[in-house]
Formats: C-alpha cells, sequence, structure tokens
C-alpha cells in the first residue's frame, strides 16, 4: 500500500506524478527503460517489457527511437509483450495493434521479430482459451514482465480490461465496452465498424509485472485518474486495482491531473497561498458544497468546510462574498466583443476598437459551433468582422458511405444534364469505384480524402449560416500536419506554422479565439492549439499582437468550473436553437463519443445540455437566471504562450 509523501497527497493511494507536458514524462520514462535494457544486460538477462497502444504512449515511443538511432539503444536482447488485440482484425488491418506496433516503434528499432508478441486477432474461437494460457505461460517462461506499460480508457479500462474485470483475472477474450467502442469510432470511420471483442492480459496478468507506470495525458482523463488514484478500488474501475500493486506510479501531465484533491480542491490538504482566482474557486466550491448562492454564505459554512484560515485572513464572510460575488457577476457580458460607448472597467472585453477583426479558429470544422455557436452569431449580429478559419479538412473523419452517397449525388446530376464526361464527374466515379472496392485494410487515397474533405467544406458552410456567417468570411486552411497525416500519427512542421502566421499576420484580429489547450496533445484539437501558440510567438514583435486577447473556448467533452471562466455570453433561447441547428449541419458527425457514459445523446444534444449546465451553475450561485451560457477563458499572451 503506497503511503502519500507529502500532506498534499493525503487522499491518494498510487504514487502520482505530475509533469507539465507529456513530452516531458515520456522523455523521463524513456530513460529509466534504458536504464532497465543496460542492468538487465549486463546481469546477462534480457529486459522483458509490456506495452501498450493508443495515443497515450506515441510520446515515449518516439524518444526510444531517437534513443535507438542518436544514443545507440540496441533493443537487441529485449522481449516485449503487448497488452491487447481486437479480436478479427488481420495483422495489416490499419487499426491493428500489430500493425500500430510495428508503425510506431518495432519497425524504428533493431529488436527482432521473434522477441515481439502481440495477441491474436485471428485465433479461432474455438482455440482462444487454450491461445490465451499459452501467451501467459510465454510471458512466465520470459521470466515475467520487468515493466508493464499502461494508458487508461475513460471507462477506468486497463488494457481491454472493461469495467466488471475482476483483479485475478488473466489473458482472455472480453466484449468491449460501447464507450470504449464509441471512442475508437472515429478510427474505425464509425462505431458499426469497430470490433466488439479483444483479447486482453487480465488485471492479474498486470499484476504479476515486477514495475508498472501508467501514462495519461490530457483533461479527458482527469476524472478517471482521480477516481483510479483517491477512491477504493471496485470492480467498475479495473484501473483502482493498481492500488495493491507493490511498485506502481501513474506519471500525469497538468491537465489529466487536475481532479487530484491536491489540485482541484487544496485548501482540503493543507494551508494556502490565497490569490484572486483560488479565493473565487473555494467560494465558487463552498456554495455549491452548502446549496447556498453565495451572498448567503455564512461563518459556519466556512469554518464547517475547512475554509476557517480564508476566512482569518480575508473575512469576515459578509467581505468575502460580496468580492466573489462581484468577480462571478462580471465575467457575465452579453457583448463578447465589447460593449461600445460603455464603461468597460468591469467587463471581460473592452470597448474599443469597435467593430473588432475577430478570428475564430476551429482545429477541425465542428470544434468552433459545439464551443461557441451562439457567440458566433452575437458577434457577427453585434457589427464585429468576424472570420472563421478551419485549421483542417476533417477528412478523415468521413464515413465511406457519406462519400459514396456524395459521388451518387454528382453523378445523378451529371446524368440529368447529360454532362458525363467533365473533370469533377470522372472524378467522382473513380472515387465511387474505388471506395465500393475498398477492403477493410485500405486507407483512403488523396481523391477520396478529397471528396470527403468537400463533404465537412459544405456542412461547416451550412452550419455558418446558421450563425449568420456568410462564405466569404470562411476559410479553410487544410493545413498539412492533417492532410499528409492520420490519427496518432501526425507531425507539425513549419509549414503549418506558416501558414497560421501569414493569416494572423494578414488580419490582424483584436480577438482570436482557439481550443485544445488542455486536450490530449495527439489529438488534433491540441495539435491545433499549438500550431496557433506558435504562430503567436512568431507574431510576438507584432504592435497588432498587443492589443489582441486570446479566449479559449470550451472543447466537446469538457466543461468548466465556474472559476476557471473569465467570460460567459449568455445565450437566448433563438440563439441557442440556432446553434444546435448548426451543430447538426455536421450531419457525417452524428452519433460520436460522448462526454461521459451518463450524457449519451449527439453531439447537438450533448452541447445543449452543457449550455443549459453552466446556465444552472450561475443561477445556483445567485446571478441572473439564463437559457444557458458559453463559457471562454483568457489566454495571457505574455504569460502563457
Amino acid at each position: 500500500m503506497y503511503t502519500p509523501e507529502t500532506e498534499k497527497e493525503q487522499f491518494e493511494k498510487i504514487r502520482t506524478l505530475l509533469y507539465p507536458n507529456a513530452d516531458a514524462a515520456c522523455k523521463e520514462l524513456a530513460q529509466e527503460i534504458k536504464t532497465l535494457i543496460e542492468i538487465r544486460r549486463a546481469e546477462g538477462k534480457k529486459a522483458v517489457l509490456g506495452l501498450a497502444t493508443g495515443s497515450t504512449p506515441t510520446r515515449l515511443y518516439r524518444e526510444l527511437i531517437r534513443l535507438h538511432k542518436e544514443e545507440g539503444l540496441s533493443f537487441k536482447d529485449v522481449i516485449t509483450f503487448n497488452l491487447d488485440e481486437y479480436y478479427g482484425l488481420a495483422p495489416d488491418h490499419p487499426e491493428s495493434y500489430h500493425r500500430f506496433m510495428r508503425e510506431q516503434l518495432f519497425d524504428h528499432i533493431d529488436i527482432p521479430a521473434e522477441n515481439t508478441n502481440v495477441p491474436s486477432g485471428t485465433v479461432r474461437r474455438k482455440d482462444v482459451f487454450s491461445w490465451c494460457q499459452d501467451y501467459e505461460n510465454k510471458i512466465d517462461e520470459s521470466g515475467g514482465l520487468d515493466l508493464q506499460i499502461l494508458g487508461i480508457g475513460r471507462t477506468g479500462h486497463i488494457g481491454f480490461n472493461e469495467p466488471g474485470s475482476g483483479k485475478e483475472s488473466l489473458t482472455r477474450l472480453v466484449n468491449l465496452d460501447s464507450l470504449t467502442r464509441l471512442d475508437a469510432a472515429r478510427d474505425f470511420l464509425g462505431m458499426e465498424n469497430v470490433p466488439r471483442h479483444a483479447i486482453t492480459m487480465g488485471v492479474g496478468s498486470i499484476m504479476k509485472a515486477r514495475k508498472v507506470v501508467l501514462m495519461a495525458w490530457g483533461e479527458g482523463k482527469a476524472g478517471v485518474i482521480a477516481k483510479a488514484v483517491e477512491e477504493t478500488p471496485v470492480e467498475s474501475l479495473p484501473a483502482s486495482f493498481l492500488q495493491g500493486h507493490p511498485d506502481v506510479r501513474f506519471i500525469v501531465d497538468q491537465a489529466a491531473g487536475s481532479e487530484l484533491t491536491r489540485i482541484k480542491f487544496p485548501w482540503l490538504v493543507g494551508a494556502m497561498e490565497w490569490d484572486p482566482r483560488s479565493i473565487r474557486k473555494a467560494i465558487n466550491w463552498l456554495s455549491t458544497k452548502s446549496t447556498k448562492p453565495i451572498l448567503k454564505l455564512l461563518d459556519e459554512d466556512y469554518n464547517e468546510q475547512g475554509l476557517g484560515d480564508l476566512l482569518t485572513s480575508s473575512g469576515p464572510a459578509y467581505t468575502l462574498n460580496i468580492t466573489a460575488f462581484n468577480d462571478v457577476q462580471h465575467t457575465l457580458t452579453g457583448w463578447p466583443g465589447g460593449k461600445p460607448n460603455a464603461d468597460d472597467t468591469h467587463r471581460p472585453e473592452r470597448a474599443e476598437p469597435h467593430p473588432k477583426r475577430v478570428l475564430i479558429l476551429a482545429p477541425e470544422p465542428q470544434d468552433a459551433v459545439l464551443g461557441m455557436g451562439g457567440t458566433i452569431h452575437r458577434l457577427v449580429d453585434q457589427g464585429h468582422e468576424v472570420a472563421l478559419a478551419y485549421l483542417t479538412s476533417g477528412n478523415l473523419a468521413v464515413p465511406d458511405s457519406d462519400a459514396i452517397k456524395a459521388t451518387e449525388l454528382i453523378l445523378d446530376m451529371a446524368n440529368a444534364t447529360e454532362d458525363a464526361d467533365n473533370v469533377v464527374v470522372n472524378k467522382a466515379r473513380d472515387v465511387r469505384k474505388e471506395l465500393l472496392k475498398k477492403g477493410d485494410q485500405s486507407t483512403d487515397s488523396k481523391n477520396v480524402r478529397h471528396i470527403k474533405a468537400h463533404i465537412r467544406r459544405g456542412e461547416a458552410r451550412a452550419a455558418c449560416q446558421e450563425c449568420d456567417l456568410t462564405s466569404d468570411h470562411i476559410l479553410f486552411l487544410d493545413l498539412p500536419f492533417y492532410e499528409n497525416g492520420r490519427y496518432r500519427q501526425f507531425n507539425l512542421t513549419d509549414a503549418d506554422t506558416d501558414a497560421v502566421t501569414q493569416l494572423l499576420q494578414e488580419i490582424k484580429p483584436h480577438q482570436v479565439y482557439i481550443t485544445g489547450n488542455q486536450a490530449d496533445p495527439s489529438s488534433v484539437q491540441a495539435l491545433g492549439f499549438e500550431t496557433v501558440r506558435r504562430s503567436l510567438v512568431n507574431c510576438s514583435e507584432e504592435d497588432w499582437l498587443q492589443g489582441c486577447f486570446v479566449w479559449l473556448y470550451r472543447s466537446h467533452g469538457r466543461e468548466w468550473d465556474i472559476h476557471e471562466i473569465d467570460m460567459a455570453v449568455p445565450l437566448s433561447p433563438d440563439e441557442l436553437a440556432r446553434k444546435t441547428k448548426g451543430i447538426y449541419q455536421h450531419q457525417t458527425q452524428r452519433n460520436q463519443a460522448p462526454m461521459s457514459r451518463h450524457s449519451g445523446g449527439e453531439a447537438w444534444q450533448q452541447a445543449e445540455a452543457a449550455d443549459h449546465h453552466l446556465a444552472n451553475r450561475y443561477d445556483s450561485l445567485g446571478m441572473a437566471e439564463y437559457e444557458a451560457i458559453e463559457g471562454f477563458r483568457r489566454l495571457e499572451i505574455n504569460n502563457q504562450l
């Protein structure tokens, strides 16, 4: 059982290390693996590694490849065992973990093929049980796992040990949870293509490793990390069983660790150094905890909930309440671009200049309308010069069935007009033939991706129309990192940054809106944000940037606490309806993964629910009652870039 080393970690039952970013964590872990390999080599033994797949370990594998190529680290005497594989996928299938490991690691180092072990997705069903026993035996015969690397799913699964997996479970065939399959739907171009079963090492198999390291990046993993680390182990959260391992640690970035008590509620674990934002955070929490509006909180409420030192240093309650109430109230504005000819002392945005040049950046086509569809309409309606730039085409997320329908529409129109020989029609005909012949192991050609990009463009234009944003204010950048890559295999280059830098210099915006700052670093949203960040750094000497406010809008699947919000834009029922219709225009993206197991519904329903929930939260603190609210965080250019 882990014993916390500091007062602030008192609620944690697993050693959890926070890193500034995933790269820093992976660099340190890669050095640990290097040392392990060298120690085993000196002992005349082979290092035995348990490996994971998915987006989480890709940065670790890149660092191991670098150590091999630049520092001479050899893997010739290393044996690896992978956690899992989709059942039914051949080794060369684009989404098989055999192929993933070859592309992400094995093909780039000197490990002998016979030393790598990945569960088989094609073993006959009647042979699965004995095959799984053989896999366990092979691990034991190799000397057992020296180090097991893990990621964690939103269900709390490790490997494919879904909720309900017992802590003694071994390698076996499992049914995949619906949320796990939804999370994989984009990779497989639709949930209907995601396998329903997988072969996975069990929780008991993992627990036999001499050392276990679990990695997690991005705010999407924050909730499940906190539960696994701090709550009682239960079968509904398989990762929580790791609390019983004698040598386990979690390494997470700041976003993935944000729900830990020491980060989210630091006043509960020790003395605080209070600042205005932490005071607002604590009082908002106290209001929720006591189910009282801010202005009704009493001294005893502060004392009973562990905020006595705040009361002592900054009280009484009345003074604290007034300050916190005003701070929250001042985030609310119906003028996201600033209200002209008004006192802006307590407004989140400046009154002047008016109108403002506003640049909204969407990493993927649906992001902007999901996060700020109502605010887009408000900015346009209030006369600002709004430009919406889509950083990527989003073509990787279009199912083949939608592309086939598009080609058939083009061909039907050509037949109706007796214009069957033009270039566009011929391309549509070729793409249709290609898609109909496409096997499950094929990736999209440039022609297929081209027509899928135009489908997303059409959806984006239709969504913008619902926000009153006309086509001449819409830009499609089609950044190279996306067009030349695929999920989990994107690489930013100077060409990406140069394209966004040029756009910024052309528009010279007074406001920039972007999302993705705390997303999984391998996601399109995080890569889009990083491209924008680098571009803003490139423009750091530009005069216009000194007068530019950068606003972060909410990512899909992530709700912000009120203390995180610097600008809250209330939406009328009509504006919320417009936003809903805008999201609905992205029809190829319907039935994407929900925000949580219990939220359900399609993207427009989830966004609507999130905006309603934020409005209700403001109402519960004692603010005016609104239909819905979109929240934004201010990015301080000088301090946070």
